[in-house]
């Protein structure tokens, strides 16, 4: 698989913007865009909470949406029952995609209140601020599906629903089903902390179970009969942290146990411990995934338990359009930031103070962050099955500033301000920006071309997709911990 950074350094494509649509267009593009439907959307599916490939609520009312909005829903795309794909044809045109993203955390549950308040009897929460992507991208797509029929814009305008971003890798299976091949452009967002189109590398990203077999005893009465699979995952977890120094930079491991047994007086006779491993470069995934998992192979050996493998999934880095980059920037500074009413300034002010003082002013949620195509791997940061998407489709995304500003990704300051206005308000911004570009993009075929000449110009000479999955099928029961089946 070629290096990233090979693949991506020192290419700066020098963008050519769409026409802008003039005045009359954006005006009743904007009209399309139901920013109490994106609302109402966004919070129900922050109280379904429903982790990856369980998402039936979620996806069921986004998918319904769509098709009372007039689109053709395709549900249970790529073997994954909470996908779908919603399309709308108006004649020969370019085919432009927006993906939409519904599933929550584990161990996020987390009400909509500025201080720590767990839901009782709920485990998962949107810590990722998914509720908010899926509707505001449903939002957007029925905005420009009307704006293309009342003004004849010919094209074809889908949504694509991907369940299971959160490592269970939703969108790589539709990559390697084809699903994506005669889609000319891809559009996405994210929530955030701040407004932004800069375009950025991420990590690439392996993961999966290592389950382990042992035999149970009685632990204090025959603790000599026993082989612990806990012990087995200990050492493992053990010898994988030593390796950390002896690991290229940049790297990232990290795991939980997910099943330890079930009480102290019995020698476990499975337990199963969840890893990922990233980098700005798959290869280096790949090649520090081996290793760990010749920890695991040692820990076996050192219990005489025996072990298992399986990958739950694997992303690409992701490879940034900075023509797409251009379009979606100017449509967001034409838009401008988000200003908050005083009782969400409370809020703001309130949740802020379980933040580090370095964190940035609440007011940085009114402004538009420089514009910037990012390839240097220290801008890599999380992963994303997007990924997979731009290296097989030209694609363009941003961020808004949907949570207080400071707040760690992956926390229930997340999940708490995505289940108010201050989430919602930064999903309709997104919503609007996403609809204009797309609009824009639909009657630009010079730009298209472009963003297409620069996704070959990054990824190089004979490129093949190929997941990093393998031909395994979608890890549905990923989220489900205990023995497999």
């Amino acid at each position: 698989m070629r290096t990233i950074l090979l693949a991506i350094a020192g290419l700066s494509a020098s963008a050519a913007l769409a026409a802008p649509l003039t005045a009359p267009q954006r005006a009743k593009v904007l009209a399309g865009v139901d920013g109490a439907a994106v609302a109402a959307d966004a919070k129900a599916i922050w109280g379904f909470a429903e982790v990856g490939y369980q998402e039936q609520k979620s996806s069921a009312l986004l998918a319904d949406r769509l098709r009372k909005a007039g689109f053709e829903v395709t549900t249970g795309i790529a073997g994954e029952p909470t996908a779908f794909v919603a399309r709308y044809r108006n004649g020969a045109g370019p085919v432009l995609a927006i993906t939409a993203e519904y599933d929550a955390l584990p161990g996020l549950a987390q009400r909509a209140a500025p201080t720590k308040a767990p839901i009782a009897g709920q485990d998962a929460g949107h810590g990722c601020g998914h509720n908010l992507l899926g509707a505001a991208s449903v939002g957007a797509a029925i905005a420009v599906k009307t704006w293309m029929k009342a003004s004849g814009t010919p094209g074809e305008l889908r949504v694509y629903g991907t369940p299971a971003e959160e490592g269970g890798s939703g969108k790589v299976y539709m990559v390697r089903d084809g699903l994506f091949k005669d889609v000319d452009v891809a559009l996405h967002w994210h929530p955030g902390n701040a407004n932004s189109a800069a375009q950025s590398i991420t990590m690439a990203n392996a993961n999966g179970k290592f389950r382990f077999h042992g035999i149970s005893a009685h632990a204090a009465a025959n603790p000599d009969k026993g082989r612990s699979a806990l012990d087995a995952v200990e050492i493992m977890d053990v010898s994988t942290n030593f390796m950390r120094e002896h690991v290229p930079d940049r790297t990232r491991i990290h795991y939980v146990i997910t099943n330890g047994g079930g009480a102290p007086n019995v020698v476990p006779d499975f337990a199963e411990v969840f890893y990922y491993v990233r980098s700005y470069d798959p290869k280096i995934v790949i090649s520090v995934m081996d290793r760990v998992k010749k920890a695991a192979q040692g820990a076996a050996l050192a219990t005489e338990t025996t072990s298992e493998f399986e990958q739950i999934g694997g992303v690409y880095a992701m490879l940034p359009n900075d023509t797409l980059g251009q379009v979606i920037d100017h449509n967001l500074r034409s838009l401008g930031g988000i200003t908050w009413t005083a009782d969400e300034t409370e809020f703001a002010t309130t949740l802020a103070k379980s933040l580090p003082a370095a964190s940035p002013p609440l007011a940085s949620v009114g402004t538009i962050e420089p514009y910037a195509v990012r390839t240097s791997p220290d801008a890599a940061g999380a992963s994303t099955d997007m990924s997979d998407v731009s290296w097989v489709v030209p694609t363009g995304g941003l961020t808004t500033a949907t949570f207080v500003p400071g707040s760690p990704g992956h926390s229930w300051q997340n999940a708490a301000a995505a289940g108010t206005t201050i989430g919602s308000k930064g999903a309709v911004l997104a919503a609007k920006t996403l609809a204009l570009s797309a609009a824009e993009l639909l009657q630009s075929p010079d730009v298209i071309a472009k963003s297409k000449a620069e996704l070959n110009d990054r990824r190089g000479a004979g490129f093949t997709y190929a997941a990093m999955v393998g031909d395994r099928k979608p890890a549905l029961d990923y989220r489900k911990n205990g023995r497999a089946e």
